[in-house]
């Protein structure tokens, strides 16, 4: 099961997104309107999107189209940038790089962290 947890940090015009497990569409979903409820306040063109996937999973391939239709909404939103953190999976990092490169996101950068 998939968990996440988003903050606003208005001071530092940054919105910390937390994700953790393995997301199923339902999970997906949740995490989405949460998402939206979160964004809709601001202007996110002003604000940094930063997203730690350090405790996340591979995506399942049925999940895949919902992730990316994330970074679709990544882009649409316009955020200043894109980071995602992960640990040392290059798995995971090449997905998620295939993801963004395909939504159109110039501005993701994938930092990788050592366990």
């Amino acid at each position: 099961m998939g968990k996440f947890i988003l903050k606003t940090d208005s001071d530092k015009k940054i919105i910390n997104i937390e994700l953790e497990g393995t997301f199923t569409n339902e999970d997906g979903l949740k995490s989405i309107q949460a998402y939206q409820q979160t964004v809709n306040p601001i202007t996110p063109s002003e604000y940094a999107l930063q997203i730690d996937c350090r405790k996340l999973n591979v995506t399942a391939p049925d999940v895949v189209p919902l992730l990316e239709g994330c970074f679709v909404m990544f882009k649409a939103d316009g955020f200043e940038k894109v980071s995602l953190t992960l640990e040392n999976n290059p798995i995971l990092k090449m997905q998620l790089a295939r993801l963004g490169r395909k939504a159109g996101l110039e501005n993701l950068e994938i930092t990788s962290t050592q366990a």
